[in-house]
């Protein structure tokens, strides 16, 4: 009876550890799961944007500066390349953007010229035109993984363009009244704006946006445009 006794201790013995191995398998912790992958949104860009503007231009302040103003509806496409680079630290993604794009915004109509209210004897039928667009601007986001939402604003460039052709009186050409009814000026302004953009792969972006672009100097009813466009990006990675 004893040897059986120990015979069945010593068997006890030998699978308790065996035992308690069993009992830790049993309540070990699943393994951690892998954290989802970040947008990074730091680095250089290229990419192309494409939209439509639509505004006001005075073309006769084109022609002659001397004119009272006039005010001309004005809208059409554009097209054209951006070049950028940003840099995200947490949820804040902070960058610089420049771009140019060639313009088709036009419009026309019939005017007759005064100054200081006093017509000059002359009708004519002009057209007005932003033939490019170039801005240089800061642009500032909050990105919630592969989506910036952002806010722009800097400097602008406008290509203004307007001709006239005298349709009655005094005819362009004419010393000291009408000198003449074509010219063409790139002209200084400023560029404000906001849009989203979404990273859908890894180095590709595509965007959404709308600035508000104005030539200094031509008073705040006259020489704007407003743009709507969307665009492709492709980011060269982090630096």
């Amino acid at each position: 009876m004893k040897h059986r006794l120990g015979f069945l201790a010593g068997v006890a013995m030998l699978l308790s550890p065996l035992a308690a191995h069993a009992a830790d398998l049993a309540v070990k912790a699943p393994p951690a799961p892998v954290p989802a992958a970040v947008y990074n949104w730091t680095g250089l860009y290229i990419g192309v944007n494409g939209g439509w503007g639509w505004g006001r231009q005075d073309p006769l302040n084109l022609i002659d500066n001397r004119f009272d103003r006039s005010s001309f509806n004005i809208n059409g496409g554009l097209v054209g390349g951006t070049f950028g680079a940003q840099i995200q630290q947490g949820a804040i993604v902070l960058g610089f953007e420049t771009d140019i794009d060639w313009a088709d915004i036009t419009g026309r109509g019939v005017t007759v010229p005064t100054i200081v209210g006093v017509p000059i004897g002359a009708t004519l039928n002009v057209t007005t035109k932003i033939e490019a667009i170039a801005t240089a601007r800061a642009r500032a986001g909050v990105a919630i993984n592969n989506w910036l939402i952002y806010g722009t604003g800097g400097a602008a460039f406008i290509k203004e363009t307007a001709n006239g052709t005298t349709i009655a009186g005094v005819p362009c050409g004419t010393a000291g009244v009408l000198p003449g009814c074509s010219e063409s000026h790139w002209r200084p302004g400023l560029a404000i704006g906001g849009g989203a953009e979404w990273g859908f792969a890894s180095n590709w972006t595509a965007k959404a946006e709308y600035l508000y672009v104005a030539a200094a100097g031509t008073g705040a009813s006259v020489d704007h445009v407003n743009i709507v466009r969307a665009g492709i990006n492709y980011k060269f990675g982090g630096f």
